[in-house]
């Protein structure tokens, strides 16, 4: 049995794109049989920045370049959710208990011909605009709290 406690948080980023609708990007997660739908985000390189991991966390999942977003703004602190009993120990190599995350609301100035979720390593089967109170409902609920937290912070700039 693997102690949550004795365990560090996975540092992170997150990235709410919105297009000029106020509409936020949701990916289908390709590793999912069932729908699970969430924001581009993923884990912080040793020595990288937080914005600079948005960028290219960005990049690798949607295929957006950065010259095609505009920085908005990031949450203030750190954000953290825990993985439920039945993950931890074994996503992440069993290192971490979940993970601390810093969010970046970009607003997207490109078409959705720009987005190109057919990466390298592709994260996403498919993707879709959608209202932000759909995307706090579409994610896997240990993630649900900060989804709702990520949200209230960036409201004014949602639809």
């Amino acid at each position: 049995m693997v102690d949550a406690d004795s365990l560090p948080y996975r540092p992170c980023v997150g990235v709410v794109l919105i297009d000029a609708r106020g509409l936020v990007f949701a990916g289908q997660r390709i590793d999912s049989p069932s729908p699970a739908w969430q924001m581009p985000q993923g884990g912080i390189d040793d020595g990288e920045k937080p914005r600079e991991a948005a960028y290219r966390e960005l990049w690798e999942e949607t295929g957006i370049p950065r010259d095609l977003v505009e920085f908005v703004g990031k949450t203030h602190g750190w954000v953290t959710y825990d993985l439920p009993p039945e993950l931890l120990g074994r996503v992440w190599g069993g290192k971490y208990r979940g993970q601390k995350q810093k969010w970046f609301l970009f607003r997207f100035k490109g078409t959705d011909a720009d987005v190109q979720i057919a990466t390298e390593h592709p994260e996403f089967s498919s993707w879709r605009w959608i209202l932000a109170d759909e995307m706090v409902q579409g994610i896997v609920p240990f993630k649900r709290a900060v989804y709702d937290a990520v949200v209230r912070s960036f409201r004014a700039y949602l639809a």
